[in-house]
């Protein structure tokens, strides 16, 4: 139902021109700045403030998403659905208060494997495996912090309980966005799928 939506104005190449440098960004800034990074996670999972940021960021994307794509049968429900969406982000913000960044967070990464998995969808090079298994990944943990928020706070307790885990985890990352950056700029631009 959404496919399509976002092909219009994201490529495959760039997408992953985007992922990947959000990869490498942030691991990067993990790597150099660990104390700074750990001590903002630590107290990611209860910032109510992020949590609300981040939750109207969601709801305004939902709307969005409701309002464009195409319901099928169910088209009827597309008013009714915009109206209980900011009513029910009201009702999360007042009630459902607790690790709500987390909370919050979990309803982005899944609402942004959206376009990744759109951008990638049957697309002739192997390689854009590397986007969809990603997320993927997303997809699960974000499952996982909706509905358990408090894994997030021992994923972060986990990660930076060691130095060397902490490097190797950071390192990781780097290296999976790198190897997304090259494959975007060596086998997704639109010559190299041309050519296959």
């Amino acid at each position: 139902m959404t496919r399509h939506l976002y092909s219009e104005f994201l490529s495959l190449q760039l997408v992953g021109i985007l992922v990947g440098l959000l990869l490498v960004g942030l691991h990067l800034y993990a790597l150099l700045a660990p104390a700074k990074v750990q001590g903002f996670l630590k107290q990611f999972p209860r910032h109510k403030q992020i949590g609300v940021v981040l939750l109207v960021i969601d709801l305004i994307w939902c709307f969005w998403l409701i309002s464009n794509i195409d319901l099928g049968e169910f088209h009827t429900l597309k008013k009714p659905l915009q109206m209980i969406i900011p009513i029910a982000g009201v009702l999360v913000i007042i009630y459902v208060d607790e690790f709500l960044a987390v909370r919050a967070l979990g309803i982005f990464l899944l609402l942004l494997a959206c376009p990744i998995l759109e951008a990638a969808f049957l697309k002739p090079p192997l390689s854009r495996l590397f986007l969809s298994g990603l997320a993927y990944v997303w997809i699960l943990a974000a499952l996982f912090w909706v509905g358990m928020p408090y894994i997030l706070r021992d994923q972060v307790r986990w990660a930076s309980e060691s130095a060397g885990r902490w490097k190797g985890l950071a390192a990781a990352g780097i290296a999976y966005g790198a190897v997304i950056l090259v494959c975007a700029f060596v086998f997704w631009s639109e010559a190299a799928m041309a050519g296959q």
